[in-house]
């Protein structure tokens, strides 16, 4: 009798030997599981989140398609092309300066335009919500070099939307002109903390795409805003 409870002890063991080592292992029903390996954010999230370094920023820009001085017809200006590269690599905001009533499509007609309102000083309608600057640290300003100054609806913007020590860091497009001055303007205008500028020809901007984001990257790298 006890040889025969020996015998089927053993037949009980292999059994549940063979049940036990086969197959996936069981899911723990409790709080012991191992934890979910980590799993890293996507390279463009990482760069977007180093590139501002925790700073807020907010890109401003003026920009005019339509028929431009050896470009040709655009769709899109060239300081814009500027903006958005400046936005895409900090994650900064935007906000764009338009005037109530556009410039004429047509380069001469817009130029006779813009002198104008510079000789009278003028202080064009500029539409929508202005921004609330006092959520962001930089403010990045892009314009063309208009007649050696900024477009007038610029210095509208800086009426409405007071820029005192705050970091302003001017970007702008041109076809030879170079910066002008502009930046000294803008700390005249605003009693802003001007950085070292930007400036661009816009033919670069339209025409050559690979050239513009290096300068671009090239500049923030500079200013500390990008690794």
């Amino acid at each position: 009798m006890k040889k025969i409870f020996t015998l089927l002890t053993l037949a009980l063991c292999a059994l549940t030997l063979t049940a036990c080592g086969g197959g996936a292992p069981a899911k723990s029903s409790g709080g012991s599981s191992a934890p979910a390996p980590k799993t890293e954010a996507p390279a463009t999230d990482r760069k977007a989140a180093d590139a501002s370094s925790g700073k807020r920023a907010l890109v401003v820009y003026f920009s005019r398609a339509d028929e431009n001085y050896n470009v040709g017809y655009i769709e899109k200006g060239n300081t814009r092309i500027l903006a958005e590269m400046i936005a895409g690599a900090t994650g900064a905001d935007t906000f764009e300066i338009k005037p109530a009533k556009p410039y004429p499509k047509e380069y001469t007609p817009a130029t006779e335009v813009a002198k104008k309102e510079k000789n009278d000083n003028a202080r064009p309608e500029i539409v929508g919500t202005m921004p609330d600057v006092s959520k962001y640290d930089m403010i990045f300003l892009g314009y063309p070099i208009w007649w050696g100054d900024l477009p007038m609806p610029c210095y509208t913007f800086f009426d409405k939307v007071k820029l005192e020590g705050k970091t302003v860091a001017p970007f702008c497009t041109h076809e030879g002109s170079g910066l002008s001055g502009t930046d000294r303007y803008i700390a005249d205008a605003t009693k802003a903390k001007v950085t070292g500028a930007l400036e661009m020809k816009g033919t670069t901007a339209q025409k050559n795409r690979d050239e513009a984001k290096k300068e671009v990257m090239d500049w923030l790298k500079k200013l500390g805003y990008v690794k």
